[in-house]
């Protein structure tokens, strides 16, 4: 698999890390955080189809990016710098 990094270019998989869905982490605050934080770790979906992850290029410019990919053929539609797509972009 092959991850195109918008500073690096296009990578092999195996210089990043994976983080795993690009989900909003739940507020400690919450009334109901304990709640929320055990499925957040534990109860994750896993679809067959497109995805959206945080992908770390670990062995490169260290740049977190959102990439879009599909889970039965790990085809790559997108991907953008975290960061960015926090500002409007987007994978």
């Amino acid at each position: 698999m092959r991850i195109t990094c918008p500073y690096c270019g296009e990578r092999d998989f195996q210089e990043f890390t994976y983080l795993g869905a690009d989900i909003e982490r739940p507020d400690p605050n919450a009334p109901d955080a304990e709640n929320a934080f055990f499925d957040y770790v534990y109860m994750r979906e896993n679809p067959a189809g497109p995805f959206a992850e945080l992908w770390y290029h670990s062995g490169g410019c260290r740049s977190w990016l959102r990439v879009r990919r599909d889970t039965r053929t790990h085809e790559i539609s997108s991907t953008a710098l975290a960061k960015a797509s926090e500002q409007g972009g987007g994978a």
